[in-house]
């Protein structure tokens, strides 16, 4: 299932990039499962897209053959949501009808399907908010529909981890020691740069600036923050958002950095060891694709595999707070 969730950010991250997200301009849960069958249908689900903003605005010259390539990419996103809910509930269920799961383990896989659902309506949501006025989804839906995968992708890894007989099988409350209160806010740390790599997304604050390290000709952009340091300077001002993102990447590496020195000091579990300084050189690989991609004005693939690599960081340092939190 964590395999699965990894794909679908992926794939989200391609249905953003290739601009195919608003082409289904309806929610269907049931009778959106198949695409249109026939020209009729299709002239049909044509003439809705029309009325849309993104259409008027963006695609007024799009022919249905253009119509048709991004509708398949929004369409496959959304059957492939679908599917892994039901793998989700459909072993769920088989499962609890036999007797096969104990109840921590049920509330578990329940709170998953519950979660499946969730993301599918944050997704509509998301989605509707670039159906009306502007052909833009908005940034902060789209950051809480990212943010929720991430739960999902984390909660799904957590639940197989706890399923590994070799790993101790003790009892902790959460951030129960020095180390895995370390490791919980590093995670945070990271949990916060996906989040403004999310930001960076919805505002297409990457093509602010192509260059690195400087940014409009000096570190600090005169008038950055001119209009103050509050809520809507750090979350709507593309300049901003792209600066705190490209910097912040250092402070993620200097708490993944002084976290791999305090687990080792402490002789922590190798396992927990591991997986930090393989966080590390995932940030290393990271921050080499974030750069690349803006010198190369942020080519689809390096964008993909960006997005990619900070699923990676994160799952690994899942992997070091569940080895620390059982240690």
């Amino acid at each position: 299932m964590a395999v699965v969730v990894f794909c679908l950010i992926v794939i989200g991250g391609f249905v953003r990039l290739s601009r195919a997200g608003l082409s289904i301009v309806e929610w269907n849960p049931v009778v959106g499962i198949l695409p249109p069958m026939s020209d009729a249908a299709w002239q049909v689900e044509f003439a809705k897209y029309q009325q849309s903003p993104e259409f008027r605005l963006v695609n007024a010259s799009m022919t249905m053959d253009g119509y048709r390539r991004i509708f398949y990419i929004e369409w496959a996103h959304r059957l492939l949501a679908r599917l892994a809910g039901l793998a989700v509930v459909v072993p769920m269920v088989i499962f609890m009808w036999r007797g096969m799961l104990s109840r921590r383990r049920a509330a578990t896989c329940l709170m998953l399907a519950v979660l499946f659902g969730l993301q599918g309506l944050l997704g509509w949501l998301m989605v509707a908010s670039g159906l009306f006025e502007t052909p833009a989804v908005s940034h902060y839906r789209l950051t809480i529909h990212l943010l929720m995968a991430i739960l999902l992708f984390g909660l799904a890894m957590w639940t197989a981890m706890d399923g590994d007989a070799s790993v101790p099988r003790r009892r902790h409350a959460l951030a129960s020691t020095p180390g895995s209160r370390a490791a919980l806010a590093v995670l945070a740390v990271v949990v916060l740069q996906i989040a403004y790599g999310g930001l960076v997304a919805g505002l297409k604050a990457g093509h602010v600036s192509y260059s690195w390290p400087l940014m409009g000709g000096s570190l600090i952009p005169a008038g950055l923050f001119a209009n103050g340091v509050n809520w809507a300077t750090l979350t709507e001002h593309a300049p901003v958002v792209h600066w705190l993102h490209r910097w912040f990447a250092f402070a993620v590496v200097l708490t993944v950095t002084a976290l791999a020195i305090g687990l080792r000091r402490a002789a922590a579990p190798l396992a927990s060891r591991r997986a930090v300084a393989a966080t590390l050189a995932l940030l290393g690989v990271q921050m080499v694709l974030g750069i690349t991609m803006l010198w190369l004005h942020l080519p689809l693939t390096l964008a993909l595999l960006h997005q990619a690599v900070g699923l990676a960081v994160f799952a690994a340092l899942v992997v070091a707070n569940h080895r620390v939190l059982r240690a």
